[in-house]
């Protein structure tokens, strides 16, 4: 029995009606047979018209994967890592729940930190030792 979603989180699950699959020729090992088939999996889920989203949760993709989107709003991820097209379907679909996974994962914040003591003196130590380099390079001043 085929699986009717892809799970992305424990709170979150597409149906795999909204992920538009298509298949190409795919590059790579296959010898005579890689001209014959199409193996290249490509997975196409569009996160601005997605029904199965909640507002926040498509907003947050739309920031988080805003290089990865097309135009449209689509995200498209292929997979041509083996040479039989169920397999890379599969990988295709696991890229994509991957990569929706992680950019929902809520970002760990910065905790300020300031430099210690110890670390000051040696940036300090550093730029002088740095500039006497530099000093000595410098050619004598012209005697008159």
């Amino acid at each position: 029995m085929q699986e009717k979603t892809l799970t992305i989180n424990e709170r979150l699950a597409i149906p795999l009606c909204e992920v538009e699959l298509s298949f190409a020729r795919a590059g790579g090992p296959g010898g005579q047979n890689v001209n014959k088939v199409a193996s290249k999996a490509i997975a196409r889920f569009n996160v601005r018209s997605s029904d199965s989203l909640t507002e926040d949760v498509r907003s947050r993709l739309l920031r988080t994967l805003a290089s990865k989107l097309t135009t449209d709003g689509s995200l498209v991820i292929s997979s041509s890592k083996h040479r039989d097209q169920l397999r890379n379907r599969q990988e295709a679909l696991r890229k994509l729940a991957e990569l929706l996974a992680r950019a929902l994962r809520p970002r760990r914040r910065r905790v300020a930190t300031r430099p210690s003591a110890a670390a000051r003196e040696r940036r300090l130590t550093e730029k002088k030792q740095r500039a006497r380099t530099k000093l000595s390079r410098r050619k004598p001043p012209a005697a008159d």
